[in-house]
């Protein structure tokens, strides 16, 4: 009984990061949810394969992982939209800079091959050790490593980020902001 709990309580912990590795996955909320709430539902049915005191995230985003791929097998094609129109028709500008930044750097992360963008969201947002990324993504530790480096490339190059000072407010707007952090 008390393992149940203990589990349950892990399992519940989890929810946030596996429903930001879902999106960052799928790029739809509503379908992120749907994929959570499938890999919730199969971990609690396989809950005596788990071995208390291993890694619960791991095995977790792994189910999530196999579940994504299951889904696409059946599908059959994914919907191609290189170009990004269909996105752009679906997405509303954004009004502050920050935010259209951040759409900057979805379509930058949706540019990547399938294994780099799982490896840098593995590690870079969800915050995953380089071992834990390699176990769920189901290869070596040097392969995730290298996904990982030629993912920042990548999103350098298609960002065109050539130097840490590009980072953060720009020159109009960090005046006004280290100004409110000033005590």
């Amino acid at each position: 009984m008390e393992q149940a709990t203990n589990f349950k309580r892990e399992l519940l912990a989890n929810l946030p990061s596996l429903r930001a590795f879902a999106i960052s996955l799928v790029g739809r909320h509503h379908e992120a949810d749907d994929l959570v709430q499938d890999t919730i539902l199969k971990a609690w049915a396989k809950q005596e394969q788990f071995e208390m005191g291993t890694n619960i995230k791991a095995w977790l985003f792994t189910i999530l992982r196999n579940e994504l791929y299951s889904k696409l097998r059946k599908r059959g094609r994914e919907v191609q939209d290189s170009d990004g129109l269909l996105t752009e028709s679906l997405a509303q500008h954004p009004a502050q800079y920050g935010a259209l930044d951040m759409h900057d750097f979805q379509k930058a992360l949706a540019q990547l091959p399938a294994e780099q963008r799982e490896a840098i969201v593995l590690v870079g947002a969800s915050g995953l050790s380089y071992e834990e990324a390699a176990e769920i993504s189901g290869c070596a530790l040097g392969t995730i490593k290298s996904r990982v480096n030629r993912a920042r490339q990548k999103l350098q190059e298609i960002l065109k980020i050539t130097d840490e000072d590009e980072f953060g407010p720009d020159a109009v707007s960090a005046p006004l902001t280290s100004r409110a952090f000033v005590s």
